[in-house]
């Protein structure tokens, strides 16, 4: 287990994403995949207000009621560590005091629970001043209903002005991020957030850990897209240096007699990360997710991978 800064929620290192719930799982799915991440260690789970809108026929929302129809059937509140996002919901776009604080006791009606342990501003609203945002928070953490307050997809200069602000007037700081970072996204989170991390003591649970499944070695070219659900997510990934970056995951998964997905999560977590977020539309797909939390790359394995992932750590510009 790993202990997020600053407080006392020990985790799995792979953290669920409930982004497929109600979308490429429907509910018996969903529950399968729960319980098996549950039966092999895990605690961990993401969601947002806004999973997943994107499917057809779907408002948002659809994970967070799967998610607390769960824990209701299997009575399991207390042994999950919960994470959910306020902002990227259409209906509740924004961050103002009035809107956060409605779009949160809806999550927790269709969750099914009291409170959150993690609860993310999934976007910036620059509209609100970090100052406001910073008090918005707090007066989460002080109502009971949210443990701990995270950020995502900010700019690193807002992210940092955030932490800056919270930390000089005493009020709730932020105890972890989400950015995207992955094998073939590199330069983000380097660049520009993994200072922060180090600054202010903060785990980082970085998204599209997977790369929308690029990185799982399934998709080798456009072909192998076809008929997939996520092919409007993993299709422009698909470049010459990010076809380099899955020929060397295959190559150090074949050489461990393991699977691409299972090395790339790996990597991720010798880079110092606390718990990717990764999902599992089905059971068949979570042990290759699992057994990166056991597996250790070796220092020649991860210059492999920094090697041949090196132009995404560079300017977006390099990369072909």
């Amino acid at each position: 287990m790993n202990r997020i800064p600053r407080t006392v929620l020990d985790i799995f290192p792979l953290n669920l994403g409930g982004n497929t719930f109600g979308w490429t799982s429907d509910q018996a799915a969903s529950f399968a995949v729960l319980d098996a991440f549950v039966a092999a260690g895990g605690n961990f789970v993401d969601t947002a207000d806004a999973y997943s809108m994107w499917a057809d026929g779907n408002e948002g929302g659809e994970s967070e009621k799967i998610i607390g129809e769960w824990m209701r059937e299997r009575g399991n509140r207390d042994q999950i560590i919960l994470a959910t996002k306020v902002g990227g919901l259409p209906a509740r776009a924004g961050l103002s005091a009035d809107n956060v604080d409605a779009a949160l006791n809806e999550s927790l009606e269709r969750l099914q629970t009291s409170y959150v342990d993690l609860y993310y501003f999934h976007f910036d609203d620059e509209t609100v001043s970090i100052d406001e945002q910073v008090r918005v928070a707090h007066g989460l953490v002080e109502s009971g209903r949210v443990r701990h307050i995270a950020l995502s997809n900010f700019t690193p200069e807002r992210m940092r002005e955030w932490f800056e602000v919270a930390t000089s007037a005493g009020l709730t700081v932020p105890v972890a991020i989400q950015p995207q970072y992955n094998l073939i996204h590199r330069a983000d989170y380097e660049q520009g957030y993994a200072p922060i991390a180090r600054e202010f003591d903060v785990a980082v649970f970085p998204y599209f850990a997977l790369a929308s499944g690029v990185l799982t070695g399934k998709y080798r070219t456009a072909a192998d897209l076809d008929g997939r659900a996520r092919k409007g997510f993993a299709a422009d990934l698909l470049t010459t240096d990010a076809i380099t970056v899955i020929d060397a995951l295959v190559e150090v998964a074949d050489a461990r007699s393991t699977s691409p997905a299972t090395i790339a999560l790996a990597w991720l977590l010798a880079k110092g990360i606390t718990a990717p977020i990764a999902s599992a539309s089905s059971t068949e797909q979570l042990p290759a997710l699992m057994a990166a939390t056991s597996l250790e790359l070796t220092a020649a394995e991860v210059a492999v991978l920094d090697a041949a992932s090196q132009p995404f750590a560079l300017s977006p510009a390099a990369v072909r």
